[in-house]
């Protein structure tokens, strides 16, 4: 038995659906499951109850972390320790091993240009300490043979049914509607974006590779070191439409976060938007002979 926790987002969804090549043995755990596969088992739960987070793991040779809380600080500060230490706490009774998708705001800022897994810790934002805290955590339970686990971090997501990303909310739905799309932060800077398919690929091949446990890896991401500005410009030519883009402000972000969270709350991370962003992939690509979607055909797929 292999099981998602958290299942039913963009990531969950694609590591669901690859997991099917591995085994059909697959439970699918959130407050909503859907099947992916047909012989997916659902299971309804909780997973910050740690009664209903024991059920969904026990049984499970392995567990892949991909839930996501609502993109709150407070809320990140309230649930991810006590997540992280109910899950460390139930895989080591029942001896499961542990797939948790991981992103990179506990990173170094300095350093974003060329990030591996060998980046400095040293997070300058509240939800990149939290992460710094829980990834901390994870590696010093594996350390103490507690636990077997990966961490498999990642950039920025984009493609089909990745509802909530910037370059999705922001650029696709505008250009949709025949709206300029809309950017924060520095259109001129490199910014390094994974394709959803990707994911769902290396996290199942990773999680059913034996001598891949107990480290940290970067999943695949293109090694095109597009800017901001040639993102947006693929999907206007994918989408054949051509509009100018407009950039929000510092000043404007921080007025519109006032009226909507979810601007107040980016402005933590804000930086990462602002200076060149790199996300090194080979240490994955050179083990797995893998090529990541090129920018051009994950922006078709997404758009099409």
């Amino acid at each position: 038995m292999q099981a998602i926790l958290g299942a039913g987002g963009g990531a969950g969804t694609e590591i669901t659906r690859e997991l099917s090549n591995y085994t059909k043995d697959i439970r699918v755990v959130s407050r909503n499951p859907k099947k992916v596969n047909e012989t997916d088992q659902l299971m309804k739960a909780d997973l910050t109850d740690p009664k209903q987070l024991d059920e969904a793991v026990k049984g499970s040779e392995i567990v892949y972390v991909t839930i996501a809380f609502p993109y709150s600080i407070k809320v990140w500060r309230e649930l991810w320790p006590k997540f992280m230490k109910n899950l460390i706490d139930t895989c080591t009774k029942y001896k499961t091993k542990i797939v948790f998708v991981d992103n990179m705001y506990m990173y170094d800022p300095r350093y974003l240009s060329d990030m591996t897994e060998e980046t400095p810790i040293n997070p300058i934002s509240e939800k990149g300490k939290v992460r710094a805290e829980i990834a901390n955590m994870l590696m010093n339970a594996v350390e103490k043979n507690k636990a077997e686990a990966i961490i498999a971090r990642a950039p920025d997501f984009y493609g089909p049914n990745i509802i909530g990303s910037f370059l999705y909310q922001s650029v696709y739905l505008n250009l949709k509607k025949n709206k300029s799309p809309q950017w924060i932060g520095k259109l001129d800077v490199i910014h390094s974006y994974i394709f959803s398919k990707d994911i769902g690929k290396s996290v199942a091949l990773l999680g059913n590779t034996p001598d891949t446990y107990n480290q940290v890896w970067h999943l695949p991401t293109t090694d095109k070191k597009l800017t901001n500005r040639q993102w947006i410009e693929l999907m206007m030519n994918a989408m054949n439409k051509q509009k100018k883009i407009q950039t929000l402000p510092d000043w404007m972000v921080s007025l519109l976060g006032v009226f909507i969270p979810i601007l107040k709350e980016l402005q933590d991370v804000g930086y990462q938007l602002k200076q060149d962003y790199f996300f090194n992939s080979s240490k994955f690509n050179k083990r797995f002979n893998y090529s990541p979607n090129s920018p051009e055909d994950g922006i078709r797929k997404m758009v099409r």
